[in-house]
């Protein structure tokens, strides 16, 4: 979920209805409501289809961390096509009740909703994830320093998958260590990437 700052659109109407699409998986075409928030966007459906796409033999059964959660796009995709769990967090208190309410009737039992800021949140007890989407506000500058702290923080499994979303204008994002750039694409001023944790290794090319 990325919140863009400072255009007219954004500024023009808050608090407004949205609703998103499910691409795939069990609520394949639900659509789900959620907050018009200032900047409070899903990533697009044509990026969540190629993400999923990349990420199709690692979701059945995995354990998934959506930390910029917004409207919990990312995350209910990933419920939607198997993920065994998935931990949002989100910072904003009308988008993270809206959330809760949402994973309550979707998936009772396979999801929870923090409402916390993400980098606060890292510093806590870590419990390790399978995969991880990592999508900051785009004018945040947060997308290194919430890579290390996954890192750091012992938060992901040995074969992580991590998402990372950003200005396509920005380029391909410095990895800590250990992690290698797997998947990159473009769609308009997107620029996404899937990583995979290798640790001992270097980055490599997309």
């Amino acid at each position: 979920m990325r919140r863009d700052r400072g255009s007219s659109r954004n500024n023009a109407v808050q608090n407004r209805p949205n609703a998103l699409r499910i691409i795939g998986g069990e609520w394949r075409s639900r659509r789900i409501r959620f907050p018009g928030l200032t900047g409070l966007r899903p990533t697009p459906d044509r990026v969540r289809e190629t993400l999923f796409n990349w990420l199709a033999p690692d979701v059945a059964g995995s354990r998934c961390l959506d930390l910029f959660a917004g409207s919990g796009a990312l995350g209910l995709e990933a419920l939607s096509r198997g993920a065994a769990s998935v931990t949002f967090v989100e910072r904003e208190r009308e988008a993270a009740d809206r959330l809760r309410e949402t994973v309550n009737q979707l998936a009772p039992g396979r999801a929870s909703v923090v409402q916390a800021d993400a980098l606060a949140w890292l510093r806590g007890a870590a419990l390790p994830f399978d995969i991880v989407f990592l999508d900051p506000p785009f004018d945040s500058g947060l997308l290194p320093a919430a890579a290390g702290a996954l890192e750091s923080g012992g938060w992901l499994l040995p074969a992580a998958r991590i998402y990372l979303e950003g200005p396509a204008k920005a380029g391909r994002p410095a990895l800590p260590g250990g992690w290698i750039l797997h998947r990159s694409g473009r769609a308009g001023a997107v620029g996404y990437h899937l990583a995979r944790r290798q640790p001992g290794g270097t980055e490599g090319p997309a």
